[in-house]
């Protein structure tokens, strides 16, 4: 393998999953194409990542993608690394509320609904949307809870969801930080 010339940092194993599986999809062999996707283990982790790149970054194009509520930590530690604040210019780009929110979005309540029946899961999601907390919120919300929680359903379903999407509707988040790792110009908002 060659070295990496981008690095993708990604907070968790379910955005490192997604991103792969949107690669394989559009045939991308990130290896070849010098492309690592970096997996922090949690969005504060992104400081300790940029301490130790440091001056070893000459070269490397950065890239990244985070949640929502995670943005202002993520622009944090890249103007403390002396990157600068603007997130999109950086090759940074976030996730609105999440990766999950956004891959249910694309496909759609119902179409998630049915990836769960395919795989086994709807029974367990209509005993979550029974509990009393879960009751007549938006299924959009309940999918979000129902993917976050159970051993490593967020992992399994970031795959299964992304090989769902129809490849001109990916969430612009993910298509951004993918399209600028391979050194393209990223959609537009």
């Amino acid at each position: 393998m060659p070295l990496p010339r981008t690095q993708v940092v990604v907070e968790g194993l379910s955005d490192q999953a997604a991103l792969e599986t949107l690669a394989e999809r559009r045939a991308i062999d990130l290896d070849a194409a010098g492309i690592q996707i970096v997996r922090l283990g949690g969005a504060h982790r992104i400081g300790r990542f940029l301490d130790e790149l440091g001056a070893s970054r000459d070269g490397i194009r950065l890239a990244g993608l985070c949640d929502a509520g995670e943005e202002p930590v993520f622009r944090r530690a890249l103007e403390r690394a002396g990157f600068g604040g603007n997130l999109e210019e950086l090759g940074f780009y976030v996730c609105d509320a999440d990766l999950e929110d956004e891959l249910i979005r694309a496909l759609g309540a119902p179409a998630v609904e049915g990836l769960l029946q395919a795989n086994g899961d709807l029974h367990r999601f209509r005993t979550l949307q029974q509990m009393p907390a879960w009751r007549g919120r938006p299924t959009e919300e309940q999918l979000r809870r129902f993917m976050g929680s159970g051993g490593r359903r967020k992992f399994r379903y970031a795959r299964i969801l992304v090989e769902a999407l129809d490849l001109v509707s990916v969430p612009r988040p993910l298509d951004a930080v993918l399209t600028r790792a391979c050194g393209g110009t990223p959609p537009g908002p």
